[in-house]
């Protein structure tokens, strides 16, 4: 793994791994094929609010597999160590195809163009021209996420040591000051981020930013947030 680990913080309820694993496994590498997880080998971090409750807040580590220019797939942890959770999904398009989606759909995708502009998302590992390229991809772009498991910070807040109750829809952050500022700062130190130089690198993009739906979905949320350049709601527009 390029980068700085980031190992989970849950270790899932139940007992240790018995003696039959072994054999499964090695069956499993002789016979069986994984033929669907093989090109999920695009990864990046960000953070996710919970669409119904932003305080519950994740840093969420996506490993994604591009089908091709208008649509990605990801798996979500809550590391990238080979001890991480497995805590939902998430579907990227891009703008075009959002626009084919029908009115009632849209309340589920979370614009990206904040997460983009603000360096919050990243990509760890690759080099830097690599991540821009990539990124610039994903502006305008919009998600839709699924969280199945509550699995707890980095920054030392508890989560469930299995996955319980309904999946939840999660969101973006669309301002300064929406985004817990201790788990940002946790993530910082840990992976050795410069977010504010990223941000500076990504002013480029602004004037290609276009207006998004679902910018101002959490406004009221949260108190004492600033807009972003280049981040604007449709209906703002």
């Amino acid at each position: 793994m390029a980068g700085k680990e980031r190992k989970s913080p849950t270790t899932p309820a139940g007992q240790g791994k018995g003696a039959w694993l072994a054999a499964l496994e090695q069956g499993a590498n002789l016979l069986q094929n994984a033929a669907p997880l093989k090109d999920f080998d695009v990864y990046v971090v960000g953070f996710h609010p919970a669409k119904n409750d932003p305080q519950m807040q994740m840093e969420a580590h996506h490993f994604c597999r591009v089908v091709n220019d208008d649509f990605i797939q990801c798996v979500l942890f809550d590391g990238n160590t080979r001890d991480a959770n497995l805590i939902g999904i998430e579907y990227i398009v891009s703008e075009d195809l959002f626009n084919t989606l029908p009115p009632e759909e849209h309340a589920y995708w979370h614009p990206h163009n904040f997460e983009i502009l603000s360096g919050q998302l990243i990509a760890p590992g690759l080099p830097a021209a690599a991540e821009k390229a990539f990124m610039k991809r994903l502006l305008n772009s919009y998600g839709k996420t699924w969280h199945t498991w509550h699995t707890g910070r980095h920054d030392g807040d508890a989560g469930h040591r299995l996955p319980l109750g309904d999946p939840m829809l999660m969101w973006s952050f669309n301002r300064d000051g929406e985004c817990d500022s201790a788990l940002e700062k946790d993530r910082e130190a840990a992976m050795d981020l410069d977010t504010a130089k990223t941000r500076e690198q990504r002013q480029s993009f602004v004037e290609q930013a276009h207006p998004q739906e679902g910018v101002n979905v959490l406004k009221d949320a949260f108190v004492g947030t600033s807009p972003v350049r280049g981040v604007v709601d449709i209906a703002d527009a």
